[in-house]
C-alpha cells in the first residue's frame, strides 16, 4: 500500500504539471529518430528497431514503454523516410502514438552532411480512472480518451564518426485532460539537443561518448550522459548519466552484419531508489544493406 500511494502522489504531481514527459530512453543513442526525423534514412542502410522498457520494477502502474520504427534512404535521391509506433503506460494512463518522418540530405563537405527532418505524429491518450480508486483524488474523475495530432522537425549534422542534432518533436502544445475547466494535463513543447563522437583508441577498440539535453518548460532540465566502448566491432560495454536521477550501465552484441541487440539497467540516484529494483531496457535493431557498399557510419548510431 505504501508503494501504490507514493506512485500515485508521483504520478499525479506531474500530472498537475504544465510538463507532460515524452517517455524516455537510455540508449537514446540507438533510438534517436523518435526525437529527431532528420535522423531517417541516414545509415544507409532499411533499418528496424524494437526496443521495451520497464522502469522502476516493483512500483505498481508505474511507465512501460513499448517502441517498434522503421527508417530507409530512398534509391537514387536525398530523401529518407521513417514510421515508428510508441506504446506508453503510465498509471492509469497510455498512450500510443503513430510518427511519420521524412528527412532531406544536403552535402556541406567530403565528410559532413546535413540532414533536414519533418514529423508528423497521431496520439491516443486514455485515462482509466477506475485505476485511481486507491487514492480519492477527485470523485468527478472519469474515463477519458482524446486523438491530437501533431507536427515536428529537427536538424541532424552528421559525419562517419561524429553526430549534432537540434529537434522539437512536437510543435503543438495538448490539453491532454480538461476536468471542470482546469486543464491538468498538457504535452508542452520539448527541445532536444543530441551529440556523439567516435573514437578509434586502436584497430580493436572504438570509444564514444555521446550526450542528450531535453528541455521542456515547467519541468526540471534532462541531460544524459554516456561513454560506450566497442571491441573488435562486436561487443559494447558502458556506462550512463541521467543527471540528478539514475546510473545506468549498458550492454550490446552484434550477432551478425545485420542484427545487433542491447540491454540497459537503470538505478535511480534519487529518494525512489528504497520503492524499486531498477529500470530495464531492452532492444533489437536489424538492418538491411541496400547496395553492396559497407554501412560507413560507425554502429554507435
Amino acid at each position: 500500500m505504501k508503494t501504490r500511494i507514493v506512485l500515485f502522489s508521483l504520478l499525479f504531481t506531474g500530472l498537475l504539471s504544465y510538463a507532460q514527459q515524452d517517455a524516455q530512453y537510455t540508449q537514446y543513442m540507438y533510438n534517436t529518430i523518435n526525437v529527431n526525423p532528420a535522423y531517417a534514412g541516414s545509415r544507409g542502410a532499411l533499418s528496424m528497431f524494437a526496443l521495451y522498457r520497464t522502469q522502476w520494477v516493483g512500483f505498481e502502474g508505474a511507465p512501460v514503454t513499448s517502441t517498434v520504427s522503421i527508417n530507409t534512404p530512398l534509391n537514387n535521391s536525398n530523401l529518407g523516410l521513417g514510421v515508428s509506433v510508441i506504446n506508453d503506460k503510465l498509471g492509469p494512463t497510455t498512450e500510443n502514438t503513430i510518427s511519420a518522418d521524412l528527412s532531406y540530405t544536403i552535402p556541406t563537405s567530403d565528410t559532413w552532411k546535413l540532414s533536414i527532418g519533418l514529423k508528423a505524429t497521431a496520439n491516443l491518450f486514455d485515462l482509466d480512472a477506475t485505476k485511481l480508486t486507491t487514492v480519492v483524488l477527485d470523485p468527478t474523475l472519469q474515463n477519458y480518451s482524446k486523438f491530437s495530432p501533431n507536427i515536428g522537425a529537427g536538424v541532424y549534422w552528421h559525419s562517419d564518426n561524429s553526430y549534432i542534432g537540434l529537434s522539437i518533436p512536437n510543435f503543438i502544445e495538448t490539453q491532454r485532460y480538461n476536468d471542470n475547466e482546469i486543464k491538468i494535463y498538457k504535452e508542452t513543447m520539448a527541445y532536444y539537443l543530441i551529440g556523439g563522437y567516435v573514437f578509434d583508441l586502436n584497430d580493436m577498440v572504438k570509444f564514444k561518448p555521446s550526450f542528450l539535453t531535453k528541455v521542456v518548460e515547467g519541468a526540471p532540465l534532462q541531460v544524459d550522459i554516456s561513454g560506450n566502448f566497442m571491441f573488435i566491432n562486436k561487443f559494447t560495454v558502458g556506462v550512463a548519466y541521467r543527471w540528478s536521477a539514475a546510473l545506468s550501465a549498458l550492454v550490446g552484441f552484434q550477432v551478425s552484419d545485420g542484427l545487433y541487440i542491447g540491454y540497459g539497467y537503470d538505478r535511480e540516484t534519487t529518494s525512489l531508489v528504497n520503492y524499486n529494483s531498477g529500470s530495464h531496457e531492452i532492444f533489437l535493431r536489424y538492418e538491411i544493406v541496400k547496395n553492396t557498399n559497407k554501412i560507413t557510419t560507425p554502429r554507435f548510431f
